[in-house]
């Protein structure tokens, strides 16, 4: 990882820790921003309700790489993307560099630096 990505990571790590009073790792904070682009605000969810809201988080955060785009919400509210280009071959640990740089760059301005 780069220093300056690892550097922004733990920034955006360290602040949501603090702001919810818990340490967040990765799927944490998926989880988060999945409950964040639902619009429904927290509730307790099921089990696959968690899994669903962590592919909302990565169907949003990739699609600013423009792999994804958003094609609307089903009658319940949920949002939905069709693909657009299908995803490299990568490794998990270059999957989890691509995401953590979509997710630096989701909280990019939304979090002050204040710490």
């Amino acid at each position: 990882m780069d220093v300056e990505l690892e550097k922004n990571w733990q920034d955006v790590c360290k602040k949501l820790s603090l702001q919810f009073d818990q340490d967040l790792d990765l799927q944490g904070i998926l989880f988060l921003i999945g409950v964040q682009e639902l619009g429904k605000g927290y509730k307790v969810f099921a089990k696959d309700e968690k899994l669903e809201l962590m592919h909302i988080a990565v169907c949003t955060l990739l699609t600013s790489f423009g792999y994804y785009e958003f094609a609307g919400r089903d009658d319940q509210g949920w949002p939905h993307w069709n693909l657009n280009e299908k995803l490299p071959p990568l490794k998990p640990m270059q999957q989890e560099l691509l995401v953590k740089e979509a997710i630096v760059e989701y909280f990019k301005g939304e979090l002050t630096s204040d710490t």
